[in-house]
């Protein structure tokens, strides 16, 4: 068994040294010069001698930006027909046969019109990278999944198109291209972004001032524990270090059990730890008697756990402190996250007479509680 193992990891490393190289950018919002900067980096790539191909690129016909196309060499697009329409997609297949050095795709989470191999861009860069392509792409801070809400409570707009967390964790560089509010609406107000008849609707909802300072707050934030990561994989340091371990706890509640999926994923994130999703089955929500929509919620909550790395843990246990507490021990967590008082699940457990012991364990184990908003 060891030496299968060994075979398996020394296969893996040989697979990692010939994986493309990732570098994304990514930016409080569009307009910030994403697209502007990845062309840039691509004639000065082409200058060097470096075989940079476009694989994919979306100018929103800014003058300034489309007019960097020139000299550079554009791999066609793939032409579908969709609901009577002809649209075009990036060609994976001829990116994948030419076999540039390095290729440009941009809008990193869009999503593919139905009938494409991947539903979504990020794993057609995904299967580029994996022949052997570097990539380099943009992304917009918005779309990273685990800040989803975050985005939500800042712009009142729910983002539909979104990578998961692991897609910039397995980036090479993640480079933040960054703009004052002030720049960036003036940008807007010069037509650099949108046509003049959006210009006044955008200034009125997304592009407010305060929401601009927010984002800009968390994409500064985001490539910060991106290099945190980094620091940490590549960086020897000579002292032994306790490694984090998350445990999100949720009940079949659908809405407050993403909260505390998505806000553990970002904890994770930022320590660049594992961590584990545990739902626990209590006798009356067995199979055979949970209602089909909290089934529904808690397969939809297990995939977005599983999109955001999580490895899941199901039990069956008539008390849930009790089984916290085994998987606690049985995986050596460090921190558990829980959802705030009124959750389901914080209910259950002050109805047993184990909460205190349960307490009393994560604190002998100097295991950390956080209750979740």
């Amino acid at each position: 068994m060891a030496e299968k193992n060994s075979a398996q990891d020394f296969l893996n490393l040989i697979k990692k040294s010939r994986r493309g190289k990732f570098k994304i950018y990514i930016g409080m919002s569009a307009g910030v010069g994403k697209t502007y900067r990845m062309l840039q980096e691509a004639h000065a790539l082409l200058a060097s001698g470096i075989d940079v191909k476009i694989g994919y690129i979306e100018t929103h016909h800014r003058k300034e930006t489309h007019a960097l196309l020139d000299g550079l060499p554009i791999i066609p697009r793939r032409t579908l027909f969709y609901k009577g329409k002809e649209l075009e997609e990036l060609d994976v297949q001829a990116v994948i046969n030419l076999r540039p050095e390095v290729v440009i795709v941009d809008e990193l989470a869009h999503t593919n019109i139905e009938g494409s191999k991947n539903e979504k861009r990020w794993q057609d860069v995904m299967d580029i990278l994996d022949s052997g392509i570097n990539v380099i792409s943009a992304v917009n801070i918005q779309h990273i999944e685990s800040l989803n809400e975050d985005v939500k409570s800042i712009t009142n707009i729910e983002v539909q198109e979104r990578i998961p967390d692991n897609v910039l964790a397995q980036a090479d560089e993640v480079v933040n291209i960054d703009l004052t509010s002030e720049e960036l609406i003036d940008r807007l107000k010069a037509g650099k972004i949108y046509d003049q008849s959006k210009i006044n609707s955008a200034l009125n909802n997304f592009f407010k001032s305060e929401n601009i300072l927010q984002l800009r707050e968390l994409a500064l934030r985001e490539v910060a524990s991106q290099v945190t990561r980094k620091v940490e994989t590549e960086v020897t340091i000579h002292k032994s270090v306790k490694k984090e371990k998350f445990l999100a706890c949720i009940s079949s509640n659908e809405k407050t059990a993403k909260n505390v999926i998505r806000k553990t994923a970002r904890l994770a994130n930022y320590y660049n730890s594992q961590w584990y999703l545990l739902y626990v089955q209590i006798p009356r929500e067995s199979s055979d008697k949970i209602a089909l929509d909290k089934q529904r919620h808690l397969i939809n909550n297990f995939k977005l756990a599983t999109e955001l790395g999580a490895e899941i843990i199901k039990v069956e246990d008539t008390k849930v402190a009790h089984a916290i507490m085994e998987q606690c021990e049985e995986r050596k967590i460090t921190t558990v996250c829980i959802g705030r008082p009124h959750l389901n699940l914080w209910k259950v457990i002050l109805a047993t007479d184990t909460f205190n012991t349960l307490l009393n364990k994560l604190s002998q184990g100097k295991i950390d509680l956080v209750i979740l908003s």
